[in-house]
């Protein structure tokens, strides 16, 4: 058995506890070095990992050690802090949204693949076993053909004060927080997206960015799907995303996942719901085994690409109205105008 990768964590937030949590018991890898510019919440964060901390990720990079990295600073900073550890030639997992353009996400992804390094987009739900087992029975059939995907990530919680609701730092509001995570859902589920409507809610919250939103895609299937964002209406749902075919219906819940076609009365059970700290630990143990040369990488940077520049052109629809059209290379417009 191989010896733990030595990982570096820079960033010492809330995100940055998912990933330790999900390392406590960990055999494939260890913690290192944590950096976070706030000293005091780096230290807190390293003692509890039995590791060292550090006032900076360049410090951490001289003296931790470390093999590879996570990132999870803000996105406003990914493509500075990546940039650096793959000049010094340190495979990157870097919490989404990779970037906050599409413009700076591909530089990143082209830099990394120059000099032959490996880069990852941290996207949890990929790594959710009941949302990998949905898209196994979409490729199976046994729903027929995906009509409609809904997916709603709507809880109220308050934002002011916080950095995801700082233009500058964040990118956006919900839309770019909550709703990188829906559409690479929608990718990873449906396929490529090939446009997008985006449509703000009503504001509630005192913050500079929306606080509620609604989007609805038009996938390069023919599937379309509407995705509810919110930091101010609580729908509480059993439910997170789901899946209607012309044979069946696929419910993603937060403590059971079930299908049923339309052929049985009966319901299957296929999972028993989200696992945060499962999915941060597969998502470690993946980039992990990519660098081991065992396994590809469950997201690839073409996919990083793609969430970052639909979001992008969430935004745009948010801004001037009405459908854009998705010009990545993996999308191809509809033949006819979207209504």
């Amino acid at each position: 058995m191989s010896e733990p990768l030595k990982l570096g964590l820079v960033g010492a937030g809330a995100i940055a506890q998912s990933y330790t949590k999900a390392m406590e018991d960990c055999t494939f890898a260890r913690l290192v070095g944590i950096a976070d510019t706030r000293v005091e919440a780096a230290a807190a964060a390293a003692e509890s990992m039995g590791c060292d901390s550090y006032a900076s990720h360049q410090e951490m990079a001289e003296k931790s050690g470390c093999e590879a990295v996570i990132v999870c600073t803000p996105p406003s900073t990914h493509s500075e802090i990546a940039t650096y550890f793959i000049d010094r030639g340190l495979p990157v997992l870097c919490e989404k949204p990779l970037s906050t353009d599409t413009a700076s996400a591909r530089a990143l992804c082209e830099a990394a693949e120059s000099k032959g390094v490996i880069l990852a987009m941290a996207s949890k739900f990929r790594y959710v076993e009941d949302v990998i087992r949905a898209r196994s029975i979409i490729t199976s059939g046994l729903v027929g053909d995906v009509i409609l995907m809904e997916n709603a990530f709507a809880s109220s919680v308050s934002m002011e004060r916080r950095w995801n609701s700082d233009p500058k730092v964040s990118g956006g509001g919900v839309l770019i927080d909550n709703g990188t995570h829906s559409v690479d859902i929608v990718r990873y589920l449906l396929g490529p997206i090939v446009d997008i409507l985006a449509v703000e809610g009503k504001r509630i919250q005192d913050i500079p960015v929306e606080d509620s939103a609604n989007l609805f895609v038009h996938t390069e299937s023919g599937a379309t799907a509407h995705i509810d964002l919110s930091w101010s209406l609580n729908k509480d749902l059993d439910t997170f995303i789901r899946v209607y075919g012309t044979d069946g219906t696929i419910l993603i819940g937060w403590q059971e996942s079930r299908y049923k076609q339309k052929s049985s009365a009966d319901w299957v059970v296929f999972g028993q719901g989200y696992n945060k700290f499962s999915a941060f630990e597969g998502q470690i143990r993946n980039f992990c085994n990519r660098i081991q040369g065992t396994e590809p990488l469950l997201i690839s940077n073409e996919d990083a690409i793609a969430s970052v520049e639909v979001i992008q052109a969430a935004y745009t629809s948010l801004k001037q109205g009405g459908w854009v059209t998705i010009n990545g290379p993996d999308a191809v417009p509809r033949s006819t105008t979207a209504a």
